[in-house]
Protein backbone atom coordinates (compact mmCIF):
# COMPACT_ATOMS: atom_id res chain seq x y z
CA UNK A 1 0.00 0.00 0.00
CA UNK A 2 1.16 3.22 -0.96
CA UNK A 3 1.01 5.20 2.55
CA UNK A 4 2.30 8.25 1.56
CA UNK A 5 0.57 8.83 -1.49
CA UNK A 6 -2.55 8.34 0.67
CA UNK A 7 -1.71 10.97 3.20
CA UNK A 8 -1.03 12.93 0.46
CA UNK A 9 -4.33 12.62 -0.90
CA UNK A 10 -5.87 12.87 2.26
CA UNK A 11 -4.03 16.30 2.48
CA UNK A 12 -5.94 17.63 -0.38
CA UNK A 13 -8.79 16.75 1.68
CA UNK A 14 -8.68 18.67 4.45
CA UNK A 15 -7.24 21.97 2.62
CA UNK A 16 -10.28 21.55 0.41
CA UNK A 17 -12.79 21.09 3.17
CA UNK A 18 -11.22 24.03 4.88
CA UNK A 19 -12.35 25.86 1.40
CA UNK A 20 -15.61 24.12 1.76
CA UNK A 21 -16.11 25.67 5.37
CA UNK A 22 -15.65 29.59 3.89
CA UNK A 23 -19.42 29.46 2.67
CA UNK A 24 -21.04 29.09 6.59
CA UNK A 25 -18.10 31.61 7.38
CA UNK A 26 -19.43 34.00 4.83
CA UNK A 27 -22.95 32.97 6.05
CA UNK A 28 -22.14 33.65 9.72
CA UNK A 29 -20.34 37.08 8.60
CA UNK A 30 -23.42 38.21 6.65
CA UNK A 31 -26.01 37.27 9.44
CA UNK A 32 -23.58 38.65 11.95
CA UNK A 33 -23.67 36.00 13.95
CA UNK A 34 -21.16 34.82 16.98
CA UNK A 35 -19.84 31.34 15.07
CA UNK A 36 -18.39 33.26 12.63
CA UNK A 37 -14.74 33.07 14.32
CA UNK A 38 -14.90 29.73 15.10
CA UNK A 39 -16.09 28.64 11.42
CA UNK A 40 -13.08 31.22 10.50
CA UNK A 41 -10.68 29.55 12.63
CA UNK A 42 -11.61 26.12 11.33
CA UNK A 43 -11.48 26.82 7.56
CA UNK A 44 -8.06 28.55 8.00
CA UNK A 45 -6.67 25.43 9.95
CA UNK A 46 -7.84 23.42 7.80
CA UNK A 47 -6.47 24.67 4.86
CA UNK A 48 -3.38 25.49 6.65
CA UNK A 49 -2.99 21.97 7.64
CA UNK A 50 -3.92 20.33 4.30
CA UNK A 51 -1.07 23.08 3.06
CA UNK A 52 1.43 21.81 4.74
CA UNK A 53 0.63 17.94 3.89
CA UNK A 54 0.70 18.70 0.34
CA UNK A 55 4.04 20.21 0.23
CA UNK A 56 5.98 17.12 0.43
CA UNK A 57 5.17 15.26 -2.77
CA UNK A 58 5.81 11.69 -2.93
CA UNK A 59 7.88 10.24 -5.41
CA UNK A 60 5.61 7.08 -6.21
CA UNK A 61 2.45 8.28 -6.84
CA UNK A 62 1.34 4.65 -8.38
CA UNK A 63 -2.13 3.66 -6.77
CA UNK A 64 -3.80 0.00 -6.72
CA UNK A 65 -7.41 -1.01 -6.19
CA UNK A 66 -6.76 -1.23 -2.66
CA UNK A 67 -5.35 2.10 -1.87
CA UNK A 68 -8.39 3.27 -4.00
CA UNK A 69 -10.63 1.66 -1.23
CA UNK A 70 -8.79 2.79 2.05
CA UNK A 71 -8.30 6.31 0.88
CA UNK A 72 -11.56 6.90 -0.06
CA UNK A 73 -13.41 5.30 3.56
CA UNK A 74 -10.56 7.35 5.58
CA UNK A 75 -11.60 10.44 3.46
CA UNK A 76 -15.37 10.30 4.39
CA UNK A 77 -14.82 9.40 8.17
CA UNK A 78 -12.39 12.57 8.50
CA UNK A 79 -14.44 14.55 6.06
CA UNK A 80 -17.03 13.83 8.68
CA UNK A 81 -15.45 14.31 11.81
CA UNK A 82 -13.91 17.60 10.61
CA UNK A 83 -17.85 18.82 9.60
CA UNK A 84 -19.20 17.43 13.01
CA UNK A 85 -16.36 19.54 14.97
CA UNK A 86 -17.69 23.26 14.17
CA UNK A 87 -21.40 22.13 15.16
CA UNK A 88 -20.51 20.10 19.09
CA UNK A 89 -18.61 23.31 20.00
CA UNK A 90 -20.37 26.03 19.41
CA UNK A 91 -23.49 24.34 21.15
CA UNK A 92 -25.90 23.84 18.02
CA UNK A 93 -25.02 19.86 18.80
CA UNK A 94 -24.36 19.75 22.46
CA UNK A 95 -23.32 15.64 21.83
CA UNK A 96 -20.54 14.59 20.00
CA UNK A 97 -22.16 11.63 18.84
CA UNK A 98 -25.11 13.38 17.62
CA UNK A 99 -22.72 16.26 15.89
CA UNK A 100 -21.71 13.12 14.39
CA UNK A 101 -24.76 11.60 13.03
CA UNK A 102 -25.26 15.03 11.96
CA UNK A 103 -22.47 15.16 9.65
CA UNK A 104 -21.87 11.76 8.17
CA UNK A 105 -25.69 12.27 7.56
CA UNK A 106 -25.13 15.23 5.74
CA UNK A 107 -21.80 14.25 3.51
CA UNK A 108 -23.17 10.60 2.83
CA UNK A 109 -26.24 13.09 1.32
CA UNK A 110 -28.68 10.79 3.84
CA UNK A 111 -30.20 13.77 5.58
CA UNK A 112 -31.78 11.61 8.97
CA UNK A 113 -31.27 14.28 11.68
CA UNK A 114 -31.45 14.28 15.30
CA UNK A 115 -32.53 17.66 15.53
CA UNK A 116 -35.66 18.72 16.98
CA UNK A 117 -35.96 22.43 16.85
CA UNK A 118 -34.42 23.41 13.45
CA UNK A 119 -35.40 27.41 13.80
CA UNK A 120 -33.22 28.03 16.75
CA UNK A 121 -30.14 27.33 14.94
CA UNK A 122 -27.71 30.03 13.73
CA UNK A 123 -28.28 30.19 9.73
CA UNK A 124 -24.18 29.30 9.64
CA UNK A 125 -25.31 26.02 10.65
CA UNK A 126 -28.08 25.26 8.78
CA UNK A 127 -26.26 26.49 5.29
CA UNK A 128 -22.95 24.69 6.70
CA UNK A 129 -25.57 21.53 6.78
CA UNK A 130 -27.18 21.43 3.45
CA UNK A 131 -23.58 22.34 1.82
CA UNK A 132 -22.10 18.84 3.27
CA UNK A 133 -25.26 17.37 1.01
CA UNK A 134 -23.78 19.13 -2.13
CA UNK A 135 -19.99 18.44 -1.03
CA UNK A 136 -20.96 14.79 -0.61
CA UNK A 137 -23.45 14.37 -3.69
CA UNK A 138 -20.67 14.13 -6.22
CA UNK A 139 -18.03 12.87 -4.13
CA UNK A 140 -15.09 15.38 -2.49
CA UNK A 141 -12.39 12.97 -4.00
CA UNK A 142 -13.76 13.38 -7.42
CA UNK A 143 -13.94 17.01 -6.63
CA UNK A 144 -10.29 16.71 -6.22
CA UNK A 145 -9.48 14.86 -9.22
CA UNK A 146 -11.66 17.78 -11.27
CA UNK A 147 -9.27 20.29 -9.60
CA UNK A 148 -5.97 18.38 -9.69
CA UNK A 149 -4.03 15.80 -11.26
CA UNK A 150 -3.14 13.00 -8.39
CA UNK A 151 -1.99 10.06 -9.98
CA UNK A 152 -2.57 9.87 -13.43
CA UNK A 153 -4.51 7.27 -15.04
CA UNK A 154 -4.97 5.27 -11.72
CA UNK A 155 -7.05 7.43 -9.96
CA UNK A 156 -9.93 5.89 -11.46
CA UNK A 157 -9.48 3.44 -8.54
CA UNK A 158 -10.31 6.19 -6.24
CA UNK A 159 -13.52 7.57 -8.79
CA UNK A 160 -14.41 4.17 -8.74
CA UNK A 161 -14.61 3.39 -5.03
CA UNK A 162 -16.40 6.74 -4.50
CA UNK A 163 -18.81 6.48 -6.96
CA UNK A 164 -22.23 4.91 -6.95
CA UNK A 165 -23.59 1.69 -9.13
CA UNK A 166 -21.90 -1.44 -10.32
CA UNK A 167 -19.01 -0.29 -12.41
CA UNK A 168 -17.51 3.23 -13.25
CA UNK A 169 -16.56 4.48 -17.06
CA UNK A 170 -14.59 7.60 -17.87
CA UNK A 171 -16.81 9.31 -20.34
CA UNK A 172 -13.69 10.79 -21.92
CA UNK A 173 -10.24 9.62 -21.95
CA UNK A 174 -8.81 11.27 -19.14
CA UNK A 175 -9.79 11.20 -15.47
CA UNK A 176 -9.31 14.36 -14.63
CA UNK A 177 -11.54 15.32 -17.59
CA UNK A 178 -14.45 13.64 -16.79
CA UNK A 179 -14.33 14.38 -13.26
CA UNK A 180 -14.22 17.94 -14.26
CA UNK A 181 -17.12 17.31 -16.34
CA UNK A 182 -19.43 15.88 -13.80
CA UNK A 183 -18.63 18.63 -11.83
CA UNK A 184 -20.08 21.21 -14.43
CA UNK A 185 -23.10 19.31 -14.90
CA UNK A 186 -23.56 19.34 -11.60
CA UNK A 187 -22.79 22.75 -10.64
CA UNK A 188 -25.14 24.21 -13.83
CA UNK A 189 -28.10 21.88 -12.88
CA UNK A 190 -27.71 23.09 -9.29
CA UNK A 191 -27.72 26.93 -10.42
CA UNK A 192 -30.82 26.21 -12.85
CA UNK A 193 -32.61 25.24 -10.00
CA UNK A 194 -32.10 27.86 -7.61
CA UNK A 195 -32.91 30.44 -10.62
CA UNK A 196 -36.13 28.78 -10.61
CA UNK A 197 -36.89 28.02 -6.72
CA UNK A 198 -36.84 32.16 -6.41
CA UNK A 199 -38.81 33.54 -9.97
CA UNK A 200 -41.37 30.76 -7.82
CA UNK A 201 -41.18 33.23 -4.89
CA UNK A 202 -38.58 31.16 -2.62
CA UNK A 203 -36.17 33.50 -0.25
CA UNK A 204 -32.83 33.53 -1.59
CA UNK A 205 -31.44 31.89 1.74
CA UNK A 206 -33.75 29.13 1.20
CA UNK A 207 -33.64 28.72 -2.32
CA UNK A 208 -29.87 28.20 -2.23
CA UNK A 209 -30.20 25.79 1.22
CA UNK A 210 -33.07 23.34 -0.82
CA UNK A 211 -31.51 23.82 -4.02
CA UNK A 212 -27.71 22.30 -2.82
CA UNK A 213 -29.86 19.74 -0.31
CA UNK A 214 -31.77 18.42 -3.69
CA UNK A 215 -28.51 18.16 -5.83
CA UNK A 216 -26.91 16.20 -3.59
CA UNK A 217 -29.85 14.48 -3.02
CA UNK A 218 -29.73 14.91 0.86
CA UNK A 219 -33.18 16.35 2.15
CA UNK A 220 -32.28 18.11 5.41
CA UNK A 221 -34.52 20.52 6.61
CA UNK A 222 -34.57 24.11 7.12
CA UNK A 223 -37.34 24.93 9.10
CA UNK A 224 -39.70 23.10 11.54
CA UNK A 225 -42.48 23.44 8.82
CA UNK A 226 -40.87 21.26 6.53
CA UNK A 227 -41.44 21.83 2.43
CA UNK A 228 -45.07 22.45 2.20
CA UNK A 229 -44.58 26.31 3.28
CA UNK A 230 -43.51 26.87 -0.34
CA UNK A 231 -45.70 27.22 -3.36
CA UNK A 232 -46.74 24.70 -5.58
CA UNK A 233 -44.56 25.62 -8.10
CA UNK A 234 -41.45 25.81 -6.19
CA UNK A 235 -42.99 21.65 -4.71
CA UNK A 236 -42.76 20.83 -8.09
CA UNK A 237 -39.70 22.30 -9.16
CA UNK A 238 -38.04 20.34 -6.14
CA UNK A 239 -39.83 17.70 -7.41
CA UNK A 240 -38.40 17.64 -11.09
CA UNK A 241 -34.92 18.27 -9.65
CA UNK A 242 -34.98 15.32 -7.39
CA UNK A 243 -36.13 13.35 -10.50
CA UNK A 244 -33.43 14.41 -12.49
CA UNK A 245 -30.43 14.34 -9.90
CA UNK A 246 -31.46 10.47 -9.66
CA UNK A 247 -30.04 10.29 -13.37
CA UNK A 248 -27.12 9.08 -14.23
CA UNK A 249 -25.05 12.11 -15.29
CA UNK A 250 -23.29 10.25 -18.26
CA UNK A 251 -26.97 10.48 -19.98
CA UNK A 252 -26.67 14.41 -19.60
CA UNK A 253 -22.97 14.39 -21.13
CA UNK A 254 -24.50 11.92 -23.93
CA UNK A 255 -27.83 14.47 -24.54
CA UNK A 256 -25.47 17.78 -24.89
CA UNK A 257 -23.29 15.49 -27.86
CA UNK A 258 -27.05 14.63 -28.97
CA UNK A 259 -26.71 10.77 -28.80
CA UNK A 260 -30.08 10.25 -27.54
CA UNK A 261 -30.14 6.68 -28.18
CA UNK A 262 -27.34 5.86 -25.51
CA UNK A 263 -28.69 8.56 -23.34
CA UNK A 264 -32.21 6.90 -22.95
CA UNK A 265 -30.38 3.77 -21.35
CA UNK A 266 -31.83 0.78 -20.15
CA UNK A 267 -31.64 2.02 -17.05
CA UNK A 268 -32.93 5.42 -17.06
CA UNK A 269 -36.44 3.97 -18.73
CA UNK A 270 -36.54 1.31 -16.16
CA UNK A 271 -35.88 4.46 -13.52
CA UNK A 272 -38.26 6.58 -15.40
CA UNK A 273 -40.79 3.47 -15.48
CA UNK A 274 -40.92 2.81 -11.87
CA UNK A 275 -41.55 6.36 -10.97
CA UNK A 276 -44.41 6.82 -13.26
CA UNK A 277 -46.18 3.36 -12.01
CA UNK A 278 -45.49 5.01 -8.00
CA UNK A 279 -47.00 7.90 -9.00
CA UNK A 280 -50.22 6.55 -10.89
CA UNK A 281 -50.98 3.58 -8.10
CA UNK A 282 -49.87 6.19 -5.31
CA UNK A 283 -52.09 8.95 -6.17
CA UNK A 284 -55.34 6.60 -6.70
CA UNK A 285 -54.42 5.52 -2.98
CA UNK A 286 -54.09 8.85 -1.48
CA UNK A 287 -56.81 10.81 -3.26
CA UNK A 288 -59.41 10.40 -0.76
CA UNK A 289 -56.76 11.80 1.97
CA UNK A 290 -56.81 15.65 -0.26
CA UNK A 291 -59.51 18.09 -1.11
CA UNK A 292 -58.90 17.29 -5.31
CA UNK A 293 -56.85 14.79 -7.60
CA UNK A 294 -53.71 17.15 -8.85
CA UNK A 295 -52.90 18.28 -5.00
CA UNK A 296 -52.69 14.36 -4.13
CA UNK A 297 -50.80 14.19 -7.64
CA UNK A 298 -48.63 16.38 -6.44
CA UNK A 299 -47.66 15.44 -2.98
CA UNK A 300 -47.48 12.16 -3.95
CA UNK A 301 -45.16 12.77 -7.32
CA UNK A 302 -43.05 15.00 -4.65
CA UNK A 303 -42.71 12.70 -2.00
CA UNK A 304 -42.28 9.33 -4.67
CA UNK A 305 -39.42 11.13 -6.15
CA UNK A 306 -37.61 12.40 -2.87
CA UNK A 307 -37.70 8.78 -1.77
CA UNK A 308 -36.68 6.85 -4.76
CA UNK A 309 -34.00 9.55 -5.31
CA UNK A 310 -33.00 9.35 -1.98
CA UNK A 311 -33.50 13.52 -1.37
CA UNK A 312 -35.77 12.14 1.92
CA UNK A 313 -37.67 15.71 1.97
CA UNK A 314 -40.79 15.66 2.38
CA UNK A 315 -44.33 17.94 2.22
CA UNK A 316 -46.57 15.79 3.83
CA UNK A 317 -46.35 13.28 6.77
CA UNK A 318 -46.81 9.90 4.79
CA UNK A 319 -46.42 7.72 7.64
CA UNK A 320 -50.26 8.52 7.41
CA UNK A 321 -50.52 7.12 4.12
CA UNK A 322 -52.50 3.92 3.21
CA UNK A 323 -50.35 0.89 4.25
CA UNK A 324 -49.86 -0.20 0.11
CA UNK A 325 -49.05 3.55 -0.36
CA UNK A 326 -46.20 3.38 2.56
CA UNK A 327 -45.19 -0.41 1.26
CA UNK A 328 -44.55 0.62 -1.96
CA UNK A 329 -42.42 3.68 -0.60
CA UNK A 330 -40.38 1.19 1.51
CA UNK A 331 -39.71 -0.66 -2.12
CA UNK A 332 -38.66 2.32 -3.76
CA UNK A 333 -36.21 2.72 -1.07
CA UNK A 334 -34.39 -0.22 -1.64
CA UNK A 335 -34.15 0.37 -5.16
CA UNK A 336 -32.92 3.56 -5.43
CA UNK A 337 -31.92 6.02 -7.82
CA UNK A 338 -29.42 5.39 -10.76
CA UNK A 339 -25.95 4.80 -10.99
CA UNK A 340 -23.43 7.55 -11.44
CA UNK A 341 -26.17 10.09 -10.55
CA UNK A 342 -26.49 11.36 -6.97
CA UNK A 343 -29.05 9.01 -5.30
CA UNK A 344 -28.64 6.07 -3.01
CA UNK A 345 -29.86 3.39 -2.99
CA UNK A 346 -29.01 -0.23 -3.97
CA UNK A 347 -29.16 1.04 -7.56
CA UNK A 348 -31.57 0.33 -10.29
CA UNK A 349 -28.68 -0.98 -12.72
CA UNK A 350 -27.84 -3.46 -10.18
CA UNK A 351 -31.60 -4.91 -10.49
CA UNK A 352 -31.49 -4.94 -13.97
CA UNK A 353 -28.44 -7.25 -14.01
CA UNK A 354 -29.32 -9.21 -11.28
CA UNK A 355 -32.47 -10.13 -12.56
CA UNK A 356 -31.47 -10.70 -16.04
CA UNK A 357 -28.52 -12.71 -14.64
CA UNK A 358 -31.45 -14.98 -12.78
CA UNK A 359 -33.27 -15.38 -15.66
CA UNK A 360 -30.42 -16.76 -18.00
CA UNK A 361 -29.71 -19.15 -15.05
CA UNK A 362 -33.36 -20.38 -14.89
CA UNK A 363 -33.35 -20.94 -18.57
CA UNK A 364 -29.97 -23.33 -18.16
CA UNK A 365 -31.48 -24.90 -15.63
CA UNK A 366 -34.10 -26.18 -18.17
CA UNK A 367 -31.70 -26.05 -21.04
CA UNK A 368 -28.23 -27.08 -19.84
CA UNK A 369 -26.62 -26.47 -23.15
CA UNK A 370 -27.34 -23.11 -23.50
CA UNK A 371 -25.31 -20.67 -22.76
CA UNK A 372 -26.38 -17.38 -22.04
CA UNK A 373 -25.10 -14.24 -21.36
CA UNK A 374 -26.13 -10.87 -20.07
CA UNK A 375 -26.44 -7.98 -22.18
CA UNK A 376 -27.44 -4.74 -21.07
CA UNK A 377 -28.11 -1.73 -24.02
CA UNK A 378 -26.97 -4.21 -26.83
CA UNK A 379 -23.65 -5.12 -24.68
CA UNK A 380 -22.06 -7.89 -22.70
CA UNK A 381 -21.89 -7.55 -19.13
CA UNK A 382 -18.69 -8.38 -17.53
CA UNK A 383 -18.40 -11.50 -15.96
CA UNK A 384 -16.67 -9.92 -13.15
CA UNK A 385 -19.24 -7.25 -13.04
CA UNK A 386 -21.99 -9.70 -12.30
CA UNK A 387 -19.94 -11.28 -9.51
CA UNK A 388 -19.54 -8.25 -8.06
CA UNK A 389 -23.38 -7.24 -8.05
CA UNK A 390 -24.14 -10.89 -6.78
CA UNK A 391 -21.61 -10.04 -3.96
CA UNK A 392 -22.97 -6.49 -3.04
CA UNK A 393 -26.49 -8.03 -2.58
CA UNK A 394 -24.79 -10.88 -0.14
CA UNK A 395 -23.46 -8.22 2.07
CA UNK A 396 -26.37 -5.91 1.62
CA UNK A 397 -28.80 -8.63 3.41
CA UNK A 398 -25.90 -9.78 5.84
CA UNK A 399 -25.25 -6.49 7.09
CA UNK A 400 -28.95 -5.65 7.06
CA UNK A 401 -29.79 -8.60 9.39
CA UNK A 402 -26.59 -7.49 11.59
CA UNK A 403 -28.61 -4.01 12.07
CA UNK A 404 -32.05 -5.37 13.11
CA UNK A 405 -30.20 -7.56 15.94
CA UNK A 406 -28.29 -4.59 16.84
CA UNK A 407 -31.27 -2.02 16.67
CA UNK A 408 -33.58 -4.07 18.59
CA UNK A 409 -31.41 -3.31 21.75
CA UNK A 410 -33.31 -0.46 22.00
CA UNK A 411 -36.77 -1.95 22.12
CA UNK A 412 -38.69 0.06 19.60
CA UNK A 413 -41.02 -1.15 17.28
CA UNK A 414 -40.25 -3.38 14.27
CA UNK A 415 -41.12 -1.39 11.30
CA UNK A 416 -39.20 1.74 12.84
CA UNK A 417 -36.16 -0.21 12.72
CA UNK A 418 -37.19 -1.74 10.08
CA UNK A 419 -37.34 1.45 8.36
CA UNK A 420 -34.22 3.05 9.85
CA UNK A 421 -32.05 0.74 8.82
CA UNK A 422 -33.20 0.42 4.78
CA UNK A 423 -33.34 4.72 4.89
CA UNK A 424 -29.83 4.80 6.56
CA UNK A 425 -28.13 2.19 4.78
CA UNK A 426 -29.94 4.04 1.48
CA UNK A 427 -29.02 7.19 2.35
CA UNK A 428 -32.54 8.01 2.45
CA UNK A 429 -33.42 9.78 5.53
CA UNK A 430 -36.87 9.53 6.41
CA UNK A 431 -38.44 6.24 7.51
CA UNK A 432 -41.64 4.87 8.86
CA UNK A 433 -43.41 5.41 12.49
CA UNK A 434 -40.80 6.93 15.55
CA UNK A 435 -38.43 7.78 12.04
CA UNK A 436 -41.21 8.90 10.09
CA UNK A 437 -40.72 12.50 8.42
CA UNK A 438 -42.60 13.87 11.21
CA UNK A 439 -40.14 12.75 13.90
CA UNK A 440 -35.97 12.58 13.87
CA UNK A 441 -33.62 9.86 15.02
CA UNK A 442 -32.66 11.30 18.17
CA UNK A 443 -35.27 8.27 19.58
CA UNK A 444 -32.03 5.86 19.32
CA UNK A 445 -29.53 5.26 21.81
CA UNK A 446 -26.26 6.27 21.26
CA UNK A 447 -24.31 2.81 20.36
CA UNK A 448 -27.53 2.51 17.84
CA UNK A 449 -26.91 5.95 16.34
CA UNK A 450 -23.21 4.37 15.58
CA UNK A 451 -24.58 1.48 14.18
CA UNK A 452 -26.30 4.19 12.02
CA UNK A 453 -23.38 5.91 11.40
CA UNK A 454 -21.94 2.93 10.03
CA UNK A 455 -25.03 2.63 7.41
CA UNK A 456 -24.58 5.79 6.14
CA UNK A 457 -21.07 5.34 5.26
CA UNK A 458 -21.13 2.43 4.25
CA UNK A 459 -24.56 2.79 2.07
CA UNK A 460 -22.67 6.07 0.55
CA UNK A 461 -19.64 4.35 -0.36
CA UNK A 462 -21.41 1.32 -1.83
CA UNK A 463 -20.70 -1.14 1.39
CA UNK A 464 -17.13 -2.47 -0.04
CA UNK A 465 -14.85 0.13 1.21
CA UNK A 466 -16.31 0.38 4.41
CA UNK A 467 -15.91 -3.56 4.67
CA UNK A 468 -12.29 -3.63 3.07
CA UNK A 469 -11.34 -0.54 5.76
CA UNK A 470 -12.23 -2.77 8.43
CA UNK A 471 -10.66 -6.38 7.35
CA UNK A 472 -7.55 -7.56 8.57
CA UNK A 473 -6.33 -8.81 4.61
CA UNK A 474 -6.70 -4.77 3.52
CA UNK A 475 -3.69 -4.28 5.71
CA UNK A 476 -1.34 -7.37 5.31
CA UNK A 477 1.30 -6.30 2.98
Amino acid sequence: MNVRMSVYILGFLTLFEGIFMVVPTITAAVYQEPELMLFAGFAVGLMLIGFLITRFKPANKTLFARDGFVIVAVSWILLSVFGALPMYICGAIPKFVDAMFESVSGFTTTGASILHDLDSLPKCVIMWRSFMHWIGGMGVLVFIMAILPLAGGQNMYLMKAESPGPSVSKLVPRVRKTALLLYVIYFVLTLLEIVLLLIGGMPFFDAINIAVATAGTGGFGIKNAGMMIYSPFCIWVVTIFMFLFGVNFASYFLLLHRKFREAFSSEVKVYLGIFLFAVLTITLDIRHLFENVSTALMHSSFTISSLYSSTGFSTVDFNQWPTFSRTLLVMLMFVGACAGSTGGGIKVSRFIIFFKNMHNELRVMTHPRQVKKVKLDGHQVDSEVIRSVNVYFACYIMLYAVNMLVLSLDHLDLTTNFTAVVATMNNIGPGLNLVGPASNYDVYSGSSKCMLIFNMLAGRLELFPIILLLSPSTWKK
